[in-house]
C-alpha cells in the first residue's frame, strides 16, 4: 500500500471544526480547462468544474471523462475534470494523467485515513477554478449528459441544483436490485424532514462557488455531502429530473459501515437543525406518542370489560390521529416547508391499509399464540409494526409510482453502452 504519510497539504477552509490540515497529493498535470482555450480563474462564471470523488473507479473514468466532453464541447462550456481519489492504487493517477494530455483533467490524491467520499468533495470545492462546480459520481450511475440542463439551472437565481431520481420526469435503471431500490427510499425518507427537496440524498448537484463560505460549520461524515450542505446551508434548491443508471463497471461502496455513519451523520443534523436534545425529543414523540396511545386506549378497553379484538379496533384511530399530529408538529418543527408530505387525499387510505394490516396481523397471531396476557401483547406489538410498514410501503408507492418500473429509453441504453 503507499505511504499513507506523504507530505502534507493546505486543507479546505471549508471545515471549520476540523483542526488537522490535510495531506494531499498536489503535483499534477492541470490539464487545459476547456476546449474553447484561456485559462481560468476562480471568478469565471461561464465554466464549470465537474468534482469526482473516487475510490477504486479506474475502470469508469475514462468513460466518464469522454461523456463529460462531448456533452459540455457540444453545448459550448468550458469545463475541467477535478478527481479527488481516497489513495485507490488502482492506477486511476496514470489513466487521469494520460487523460489530461487531451481533455482538461487532473487529480488530485488523498493519503490519509479515514477515506471519506464527503471529505474528498470539499478537497474539490477549494481545488475547483470556476464558479459553478458539478459533484457526481465516477460509476457512470449520474448520466455526464444532465450536466449542460444543470449548469443552465444555476441561472436561475437557485444555490444548489439537484439531480433527482424522485420527481416526476425522472426514472431508475431497471437493472437496479430491488435491495437497492429499498435501501435508497429508507434512507430517503429518514432524510426528508431535513430537507424540503424529494431526493435529499442525491450525490448528483451543481452548486455555485460564491455560497459556499456561507456553510462553513460542516461536520460531514460518510457520502452525504449535498444532504449536509442543503441542511446546514440554508440553500435554495431546484430539483431536476435525472435518469439515474446502474453502475457500469467495479463494486459498490456502500456498506454496514457506511449505512452506520450515515446514521451517525444523520443524528448530528437532526441535533443542529431542531436544536440539543430537541431532535431526540421531538423524534421520541413523533414515533412513541401515538404507540403510548394506542397500548394505553387497548389495555383500558378491556379493562372496562370490551373484548380484546374489539378494544384493538377502538384503539386504532385515535392513535392514528394523533401519530398524525405529531409528525406534523415534528416535522414543522424541523424544517421550514412541508415538501415531500403523502397529499392530503391519500391520508385516509393509507390509515385503512394500515388498519387491515395492523387488525389482520394482530388477530392472526392472537387466534394461533392463545388468549394469555403475554400472547395478546406479542400480537398488540407485531400488529403495531406490521401496521406502519405496510403504511411506509405503500406510501413510498404512492410518492415514487413515477420513477418505479418505467421503461428503458434508446438513448440510456446507447449512453450506457458508450
Amino acid at each position: 500500500m503507499p505511504d499513507r504519510q506523504a507530505g502534507r497539504g493546505q486543507h479546505s477552509n471549508l471545515l471549520a471544526d476540523e483542526a488537522e490540515p490535510r495531506k494531499t497529493n498536489t503535483d499534477r498535470p492541470a490539464g487545459r480547462v476547456g476546449r474553447g482555450g484561456g485559462s481560468a480563474d476562480r471568478q469565471d462564471v461561464e465554466g464549470v468544474s465537474i468534482v469526482v470523488p473516487t475510490y477504486r473507479e479506474a475502470a469508469n473514468i475514462r468513460a466518464l471523462a469522454s461523456r463529460l466532453d462531448r456533452a459540455l464541447a457540444g453545448a459550448g462550456i468550458r469545463w475541467e475534470l477535478v478527481v479527488v481519489d481516497d489513495d485507490s492504487g488502482d492506477g486511476i493517477e496514470a489513466i487521469v494523467e494520460e487523460l489530461a494530455q487531451t481533455l482538461p483533467a487532473r487529480i488530485n490524491v488523498r493519503r490519509e485515513d479515514p477515506r471519506d467520499l464527503s471529505l474528498s468533495v470539499l478537497l474539490g470545492f477549494e481545488l475547483s477554478r470556476f464558479e459553478r462546480i458539478v459533484v457526481m459520481d465516477a460509476d457512470l450511475s449520474h448520466c455526464p449528459e444532465s450536466v449542460p440542463e444543470m449548469v443552465a439551472a444555476l441561472r436561475s437565481g437557485c444555490d444548489m441544483v439537484v439531480g433527482s431520481r424522485y420527481v416526476r420526469g425522472a426514472s431508475l435503471d431497471p437493472d437496479w436490485t430491488i435491495w437497492n431500490l429499498l435501501n435508497s427510499l429508507v434512507a430517503t425518507e429518514l432524510a426528508r424532514p431535513l430537507a424540503t427537496c424529494s431526493d435529499p440524498l442525491s450525490g448528483f448537484f451543481a452548486i455555485r462557488r460564491s455560497i459556499l463560505p456561507s456553510c462553513r460549520g460542516m461536520r460531514p461524515a460518510g457520502y452525504k455531502i449535498g444532504l449536509e450542505l442543503m441542511a446546514r446551508g440554508g440553500l435554495r434548491v431546484r430539483e431536476l429530473p435525472i435518469r439515474f443508471a446502474a453502475r457500469r463497471a467495479g463494486r459498490s461502496k456502500t456498506n454496514w459501515r457506511q449505512r452506520y455513519r450515515f446514521l451517525l451523520h444523520l443524528s448530528r443534523l437532526y441535533r443542529a437543525r431542531c436544536g440539543g436534545t430537541a431532535a431526540a425529543y421531538l423524534l421520541l414523540i413523533r414515533w412513541g406518542g401515538g404507540l403510548a396511545l394506542d397500548a394505553a386506549l387497548y389495555v383500558s378497553f378491556q379493562l372496562l370489560g370490551m373484548e380484546h379484538q374489539l378494544a384493538r379496533l377502538a384503539a386504532f384511530w385515535p392513535a392514528a390521529w394523533l401519530s398524525g399530529f405529531l409528525k406534523r408538529a415534528a416535522r414543522d418543527e424541523c424544517r421550514t416547508q412541508p415538501g415531500g408530505d403523502v397529499q392530503r387525499s391519500a391520508r385516509f387510505p393509507l390509515s385503512l391499509v394500515g388498519f387491515a394490516a395492523d387488525m389482520g396481523s394482530y388477530a392472526t397471531l392472537a387466534t394461533l399464540l392463545g388468549d394469555s396476557g403475554g400472547h395478546r401483547a406479542a400480537a398488540f406489538l407485531f400488529g403495531v409494526a406490521t401496521g406502519r410498514a405496510a403504511m411506509l410501503l405503500c406510501k413510498m408507492l404512492q410518492r415514487y409510482q413515477h420513477v418505479l418500473g418505467e421503461p428503458k429509453s434508446p438513448d440510456s441504453r446507447r449512453n450506457q453502452r458508450e
